[in-house]
């Protein structure tokens, strides 16, 4: 059985997955860092692999927004797989039409999501809301990219409100209820007013996008990993798939698997 590494490279973390046409792998997440090597990379690498009884890697298929660690990451495949590390839009030309103003600023995760998306989806509009270092919200129309927003991210949130405010304690942001309630603690009003501030964010801004559209029915999917958590908190959310980015690269590693991530959704 052919299996290939998918390896979504963002700002904070690097999520990696062993997958094959049959399904994805178990997702692990490795912190992104400016002083990784291709040697500890490819270890850590060596080591999912050696747990999962995985022998040889035909390839990895990579979405990167970290340029510093895309030679590290062919490096290692090479090193320890002997294989060849492909790159969504620098070796992969994703079949969807890319409107923005200037194709090549926008990042690969943003397209990759959009065009997963479509091919999982079958509403007409999409509005791809990715909650990761920064929350993006992105448009699909047809087979079109439109373009979209992009707001603060809620851990990069937290942690700047605890930068800037020399008092307010560190916070899990643990949802133990959906219900928002009037803070009578420090961290409850913390936890309640980021995870429902963003569930509100959520709502205004794709009620104005599906407005701009002019497609009052578009159907609004989150990923990320806040995705589960604020998806609980709004009914704006009408899918929530976390792990969309994945699916698209294992679509591109093994196209024929189309028809199964279908059913999934």
């Amino acid at each position: 059985m052919t299996t290939a590494f998918l390896l979504d490279a963002g700002n904070t973390t690097l999520k990696v997955c062993p997958a094959t046409a049959q399904g994805l792998g178990p997702v692990y997440t490795l912190p992104t860092s400016r002083h990784e090597t291709a040697d500890s990379l490819g270890l850590w690498l060596e080591a999912i692999a050696s747990r999962h009884g995985i022998a040889s890697v035909s390839e990895f298929v990579v979405s990167s927004v970290v340029p510093p660690l895309d030679p590290l990451i062919t490096q290692a495949a090479q090193r320890f797989w002997g294989c060849p590390a492909r790159f969504v839009l620098h070796d992969i030309t994703l079949p969807i039409e890319n409107r923005y103003a200037r194709p090549q600023e926008v990042g690969a995760d943003r397209l990759l999501a959009a065009w997963s998306a479509r091919a999982l989806l079958h509403a007409e509009t999409i509005i791809v809301v990715d909650f990761g270092t920064a929350t993006t919200f992105d448009c699909v129309q047809g087979n079109a990219y439109l373009g979209g927003l992009i707001a603060p991210g809620i851990a990069s949130s937290v942690a700047a409100l605890g930068a800037q405010t020399a008092k307010l304690p560190h916070i899990n942001l643990e949802l133990a209820q959906t219900v928002l309630e009037i803070g009578t603690s420090t961290r409850q009003s913390m936890n309640h007013g980021v995870l429902f501030g963003f569930a509100a964010l959520v709502e205004g801004l794709t009620a104005r996008l599906c407005q701009r559209l002019g497609a009052p029915q578009a159907q609004i999917v989150a990923t990320g990993g806040f995705a589960p958590t604020i998806a609980r908190l709004t009914t704006a959310i009408h899918q929530c798939i976390p792990d969309l980015l994945l699916r698209g690269l294992q679509r591109i590693a093994f196209p024929h698997c189309l028809a199964e991530l279908q059913e999934e959704v």
